[in-house]
């Protein structure tokens, strides 16, 4: 291929994606888009646009030049034969349109787009690529039977998306097949044009009432409410603080969200239509009820929310909510990944990754941390973010009243499950089920997790048999002797781990206590009589081996000066009396040297500490509290 005709296949696969992009957000169609699907190919006829079938399945011709409109208006043609029932089974049977070798008769077909015509003359949608002539008002059933005994006029033949040829696939329904009601669809879609319609004509002639003076992000929260119940619980816990002046204050460009005050933040002039409000409203729901700002787990925080962003907005235009604002993040080679691979690809060139511009602004994300409940918090870690005169939680303490993490896991199981057609039919990405899944079986605590770590790196000594110790005698053999359970009494043959042991200034006190005392704690459970044990600060004060009971409560700490880790990692894999298989376990507040480690390990950090390198090993972050 050519670089010209590379280029125009590259225009044409832009124009469609935007006519398809297009469709999607039309009200009208808005549930019939939900059920559909794109598929790209060549087709016969290059005067061809699409096909679709009764399956939902919309074929469109690779090889058609067209502009984003004409596109829009080809897809929203093909949605209203679906909307209209035309491929039902019993509308064909009706019509007498099924030809012997199971095609649609193209009079039949010919008359089906004569009525979607009529219906988009009235409803525009993108603009149709021809000239349309004065169209029948007969039904097309009748218009069907006509066109097949007496021809069909030339000025129809071209009428539909298919060109001079049928738009309309016939499928052969088979019992794994799942019937879908498109009239419903249709039905419901309508239902909410009509709304929308009587909500702007009460407020562009400024009628009295509630309904008048809703602004577009109140209309969009209702949205979530009455017609999306993945969100529609969610959404009900929620409350809209419109303040130009918070706005202005935390410099937010569109809107951010606080997930311990259950409260979404919009800036009222950011200039976006009712569906990217339900886009926007969404996205921060969901960054609130995944526990995105407490998830962070020492990762740079603007960068993880970048990386959220990335994940959230790819779910969205999957699902079709509202529309993605222009500027906003989403890039598609980042679909199916998680949040944390989005972050390590991100890693990778910093500088660009510190432009990327969130929705709340592009210096600041759009998840706000625990310093909105402490004064100045922001200049002392300084952030941008200057406090507003008016502080948000003076809105509402509802957040107090209620266990939000119960109510963030509750709304958003109960969601998935009344969303139930679509999470059968996997229309909702699979990421985002499982994350909400994932809510019902929330992770292990650290010390927990630092248990199982023991149980599978240091194995509890083998019993060993002797008869110099007899056994129990069982009572229906007496006179038989058995050899008894001993356990082996060489230090090297007992199993053992070694401790490194951060001793530098910053080291907080609470993190040595609970770390020594779970460490002692999980020794005697697993028979380990002893540990070898390292201090290190600015140099490694070797303790040698320690018995359980001094690494409770006799420990002497030495040190606290610098932290270089490096020495005392090397002193315990070149030791002679460790064994070669022994587990390292060391503890840090993260402040520390580049660690090169040989053998199995695991860190013990405080919450919220960073390690200056990509781990190899677990990580347990243990709360100060």
């Amino acid at each position: 291929m050519s670089k010209a005709d590379a280029t125009r296949a590259e225009r044409r696969d832009i124009a469609r994606d935007h006519g398809w992009h297009t469709a999607r957000q039309s009200i009208v169609l808005g549930y019939l888009a939900g059920k559909t699907h794109l598929y790209r190919e060549s087709l016969t006829g290059a005067q061809r646009w699409a096909t679709v079938d009764s399956q939902g399945w919309i074929t469109a011709n690779r090889l058609r030049d067209g502009e984003p409109e004409e596109w829009a208006w080809a897809f929203a043609h093909l949605m209203l034969h679906l909307g209209l029932d035309h491929l039902a089974e019993s509308r064909l049977t009706e019509a007498n349109a099924i030809l012997p070798g199971g095609d649609i008769d193209p009079a039949y077909s010919a008359a089906c787009c004569v009525a979607v015509q009529r219906f988009t003359e009235v409803v525009r949608i993108g603009r149709e690529p021809f000239h349309s002539p004065e169209l029948p008002g007969t039904d097309e059933l009748v218009l069907g039977r006509l066109w097949r005994d007496l021809g069909i006029p030339a000025e129809f033949t071209g009428l539909g998306a298919g060109g001079d040829r049928p738009c309309l696939v016939r499928v052969v329904p088979q019992p794994h097949h799942t019937l879908i009601d498109w009239s419903s669809a249709f039905a419901k879609g309508l239902s909410d044009a009509a709304s929308a319609a009587m909500r702007d004509a009460a407020e562009s002639s400024g009628q009295p009432g509630g309904t008048a003076r809703r602004q577009s992000w109140d209309r969009a929260m209702s949205w979530f409410v009455s017609s999306y119940p993945l969100l529609g619980a969610l959404s009900s816990g929620f409350a809209i603080v419109a303040d130009p002046e918070i706005a202005r204050a935390w410099r937010i460009s569109v809107a951010a969200v606080s997930r311990e005050h259950g409260e979404i933040y919009v800036n009222p002039y950011a200039g976006i239509t009712d569906l990217e409000w339900r886009f926007v409203l969404a996205h921060e729901m969901l960054h609130a009820a995944l526990r995105h700002d407490l998830r962070a787990d020492g990762r740079d925080e603007y960068l993880w929310n970048v990386a959220c962003d990335y994940v959230i907005n790819g779910w969205l235009v999957d699902m079709g909510v509202g529309q993605i604002p222009d500027g906003t993040l989403y890039d598609q080679q980042l679909t199916g990944l998680s949040a944390e691979s989005v972050y390590d690809t991100l890693a990778t060139d910093l500088r660009r990754a510190r432009k990327l511009r969130t929705l709340g602004g592009p210096d600041a994300g759009d998840v706000l941390g625990d310093w909105l409940s402490v004064p100045d918090a922001a200049h002392r870690r300084g952030s941008r973010r200057a406090e507003p005169a008016c502080l948000p939680w003076q809105y509402s303490d509802r957040a107090r009243q209620i266990d939000l993490d119960e109510f963030y896991r509750r709304a958003l199981t109960q969601g998935l499950e009344y969303h139930g057609d679509d999470v059968a039919r996997g229309y909702l990405p699979l990421g985002l089920e499982q994350e909400i899944r994932a809510l019902d079986h929330p992770p292990l605590p650290w010390d927990a997790r630092l248990a199982r770590w023991f149980d599978e790196h240091v194995r509890a000594p083998e019993p060993q048999r002797s008869y110099a110790r007899a056994s129990r005698r069982q009572a229906s053999s007496p006179d038989i002797p058995r050899p008894g359970r001993v356990r082996p009494e060489q230090r090297e043959k007992l199993p053992t781990f070694g401790v490194v042991l951060d001793t530098s200034g910053s080291m907080p006190s609470p993190l040595l206590a609970k770390a020594l005392g779970a460490i002692a704690s999980y020794a005697t459970a697993k028979d380990v009589p002893a540990a070898r044990v390292v201090f290190c600060d600015a140099f490694a004060y070797d303790a040698g081996y320690l018995s359980v009971t001094e690494i409770a409560g006799r420990v002497k700490v030495r040190g606290r000066g610098g932290t270089i880790l490096q020495p005392a990692i090397d002193l315990l894999q070149r030791a002679d009396d460790f064994p070669a298989d022994g587990p390292i376990l060391i503890i840090t507040d993260g402040a520390c040297d580049l660690l090169r480690i040989r053998r199995e390990h695991a860190f013990l950090v405080p919450v919220g500490a960073k390690l200056p390198f990509t781990p190899r090993g677990p990580v347990f972050r243990v709360s100060g509290e």
